[in-house]
């Protein structure tokens, strides 16, 4: 008779036999975030119809060609869907080898700037030639470096994150970064969210979150006491040269500067003021024939006006479903690394959506801030795809199960 102590020719053998085969699969099944996709491909698609209706008509004055920034923008979209692909088909890790490289690559194309292969677009001198017609904002590069290398820096230092010596560390290098984009590009905004995202990183990683609420603070007691400090400016209106110190004056008195400086955030004002809940239908937006750059980083103000209050929630709630997924993705991930990768990505999304958000109805001073996967620009929804491919290449690692 068979030893059915050990389950061999028994029923009972074969049934755990069968486990050890199904425990077997289910460890080698990968996980892959379709929800996370289907938020990104949504918020495309909706993206290019916003900016057709946003930028018909300013194209067909400048370009003779309402589909000018349309089909601009689709083509974008579909490299960076490739670039995306591909991106997650690659292991993470390797980036981490990389990632030193890249971040001082990113500071090199900062300073080509102010070479004579800068380019100078509406004033500002951000971008760098390229053949073909094309340009290149190497401060996007220097967003996804910073998301590349700071988490291999906290991995580095350790537990030392939890001491000043260890934190002061890791600021450091998001400092550099910022302060390049700032002084080589001139652009404080993306120097903001750059610092801003090597900031929330060491937040997630310091285990006393309170540390964290004294510069918080001082920043919100900074922000409320513009007003007070700038008031006798606002009556002088002198700000001749000086933009930054406009657009702060614009901020508080916007009706004074309308016809001047500001012209587009009134414009965009009107436009949000005037859809009401249910907007005024697509296509139908009569402000975006005057306020400028409107596919930009005032597309929100038409989508206001053509979709309403109820569209910007829509909108909002799709970002919301992006973010939850980066931060499954982050709290499933395999290491630290790539926990803290998802969350260089989910910090950077939600602080541009955030700064969009409140420049379009005027609660801080204009930035030049885009609204992400939405706004016109090839660079940036090139590098947000990359951002994008990244997560979803974190998510092939996590274990089912």
């Amino acid at each position: 008779m068979p030893d059915r102590s050990r389950g061999n020719g028994s029923p009972r053998g074969a049934y755990t036999r069968s486990e050890k085969v199904r425990a077997r699969v289910k460890n080698s099944i990968r996980y892959f975030d379709y929800s996370l996709v289907a938020s990104m491909v949504f918020l495309i698609c909706f993206g290019l119809v916003m900016l057709y209706s946003a930028s018909a008509y300013a194209a067909q004055v400048d370009y003779n060609d309402s589909m000018y920034y349309f089909k601009r923008q689709i083509f974008f979209c579909l490299a960076g869907a490739a670039g995306a692909y591909i991106v997650s088909l690659i292991d993470y890790h390797i980036w981490a080898k990389l990632a030193k490289r890249i971040f001082f690559f990113s500071l090199i194309l900062m300073a080509l700037v102010q070479t004579p292969l800068g380019k100078e677009v509406n004033g500002a001198r951000r971008w760098i030639r390229l053949p073909f017609n094309q340009q290149l904002q190497p401060s996007e590069l220097a967003k996804i470096a910073v998301i590349l290398f700071i988490p291999v820096v906290i991995c580095q230092v350790g537990k030392q994150i939890n001491t000043l010596a260890g934190v002061v560390r890791v600021l450091c290098w998001g400092a550099l970064s910022a302060a390049c984009v700032f002084f080589l590009t001139e652009n404080l905004s993306t120097a903001i969210i750059v610092f801003g995202i090597s900031f929330l990183m060491v937040f997630i990683v310091h285990p006393k979150k309170a540390v964290f609420i004294v510069p918080v603070v001082v920043g919100v007691l900074a922000v409320l006491l513009i007003p007070m400090i700038l008031g006798p400016l606002v009556q002088a209106g002198d700000f001749e040269g000086n933009f930054r110190l406009g657009r702060l004056l614009v901020w508080l008195d916007p009706e004074r500067y309308s016809s001047g400086l500001g012209y587009q955030v009134v414009q965009g004002l009107y436009a949000v003021g005037s859809g009401g809940f249910f907007g005024k239908g697509l296509g139908n937006s009569a402000q975006k024939q005057f306020i400028p750059e409107v596919q930009n980083d005032m597309i929100l103000s038409v989508i206001c006006e053509e979709l309403g209050v109820f569209g910007a929630i829509m909108v909002l709630l799709l970002f919301g479903l992006l973010l939850y997924r980066l931060m499954v993705i982050a709290q499933n991930a395999p290491d630290m690394y790539g926990a803290l990768v998802a969350s260089g990505i989910f910090s950077h999304i939600a602080l541009q959506v955030i700064l969009n958000v409140a420049v379009v109805i005027n609660l801080i001073p204009n930035t030049g801030i885009t609204l992400p996967f939405i706004s016109y620009g090839g660079t940036s929804i090139l590098f947000l795809m990359a951002e994008m491919g990244l997560a979803l290449g974190i998510s092939r690692k996590i274990k089912m199960g």
